[in-house]
């Protein structure tokens, strides 16, 4: 099926009651046929459910859905973008370990993998995410992953997928990439050579800024045999002996995310959430065709306006991710980007203050338009250095452009920078 097929009606089949949307199952645990029953499906020697922190039917419709459109192996949903990132983190590296990371990625991520994960005893370095040697001068034995956004968050910076997939299959690591602001309706990273995918569903999968959620998947493409992961390989003695890469070698990874990290971390998505998030999905498509319509044009508007400083956004004439946005996503860039305003932060903060229609939030992927400082709020906890290396200025404006009247979206602007 194609990909607006898989978002209204995959992992859903009608049942006996003949309703046509899943069903909400507000259920913490589930009643076992009998004693052998339960000890095969703790055993993972039977499908089913045990416990809502490990699985619950609503959740699993998501997961399939989720996985679906990615083409993935297993899913994982979890109860926000964070947790997908740190669990996905923990289920790889331990106290010790190496992780590499494109440096023009969202604050929130930039701070977890620079400081709690270093609290763990796991270092992760930093790379330009437009340079892919930079990324293979850091690899040592210790490394455990590479991980790059898809489009990074606010910058619009875009990595050639294939050449650092290409690195990590020389040295063995697994290709980690957060899809969040492409989404698998403009890009699927399987096709080009990631392991892992991860999604905060919050934002454009959900749209509608009602609920929190993550997901993981397993692409199902890595070889756990390959040395540098003895953990997928022995026995777990906190699950019954089970090895990873021998008991389940299609999906070793989202089985061990599932059964330990998640049962011991406990960052759970609840059902209500993944019922609501079903219901973005399935417009999933049609939302992002209007999302990027609205952008350009907002974008052309911008670049015209004498009051505007810069634009970046692949779209934008000289870019040097406009090839990148061509080879990876046919041009279409998604509906986060940045801009200046002329006269810096002072500007950039009456304009902000003086919008009616779009919102002063730190979400992205709503329906809704919203303008954020991130040198103030989503990147304010990073040292001066290190905005610079992501890209941050006091004068950059995110915005996530909504699917409201696009003529609407520029004059609550164009007013409120009058």
């Amino acid at each position: 099926m194609k990909t607006e097929t898989i978002a209204t009606s995959s992992g859903f089949e009608i049942d006996g009651t003949g309703a046509t949307n899943p069903p909400l199952y507000l259920s913490n645990a589930y009643q076992f046929e009998n004693a052998a029953h339960a000890k095969d499906l703790f055993d993972l020697k039977a499908a089913g459910y045990i416990y809502t922190r490990l699985n619950n039917p609503t959740n699993a419709v998501l997961e399939e859905r989720l996985n679906a459109l990615e083409g993935g192996a297993g899913c994982v949903v979890t109860s926000c973008g964070h947790a997908a990132e740190f669990m996905t983190a923990l289920a790889l590296a331990e106290n010790g370990d190496e992780i590499i990371s494109s440096s023009a990625i969202y604050g929130g991520t930039f701070n977890m993998f620079s400081h709690t994960l270093r609290r763990l005893g796991i270092k992760v370095k930093f790379a330009p995410v437009n340079k892919p040697a930079e990324f293979e001068k850091l690899v040592t034995e210790k490394t455990k992953a590479v991980f790059v956004e898809s489009i990074s968050n606010p910058g619009c910076e875009i990595p050639d997928f294939d050449a650092i997939s290409q690195i990590c299959k020389k040295h063995k690591i697994p290709f980690i990439v957060d899809n969040t602001c492409t989404t698998p309706y403009l890009f699927q990273p399987k096709k080009h050579g990631a392991d892992i995918i991860i999604h905060s569903t919050t934002k454009f999968l959900c749209g509608h800024a009602s609920v929190m959620g993550g997901a993981v998947i397993d692409c199902g493409t890595f070889d756990w045999t390959s040395g540098r992961f003895p953990a997928f390989c022995a026995p777990d003695p906190s699950y019954h002996g089970i090895i990873y890469a021998k008991d389940f070698p299609q999906n070793a990874f989202i089985i061990k995310l599932r059964t330990q990290t998640l049962r011991d971390v406990g960052a759970c998505q609840s059902p209500f959430n993944s019922y609501m998030t079903l219901q973005g999905v399935q417009t999933l498509h049609v939302r992002m065709d209007r999302h990027i319509e609205n952008t350009l044009k907002l974008v052309e508007w911008l670049e015209k306006n004498s009051k505007i400083a810069w634009v970046k956004y692949p779209a934008v004439k000289g870019s040097e991710y406009k090839n990148m946005a061509e080879k990876y996503f046919g041009g279409r860039s998604g509906s986060v980007f940045s801009f200046g305003v002329k006269g810096g932060f002072e500007q950039g903060k009456k304009l902000i203050e003086n919008v009616k229609l779009c919102l002063h939030a730190t979400n992205l992927g709503d329906v809704r338009t919203i303008l954020t400082h991130p040198a103030s709020t989503t990147h304010s906890q990073l040292s001066a250095e290190e905005k610079i290396s992501s890209g941050i200025t006091d004068d950059l404006i995110r915005i996530s452009v909504g699917i409201e009247n696009i003529d609407d979206i520029i004059a609550d602007i164009e007013d409120a920078l009058k």
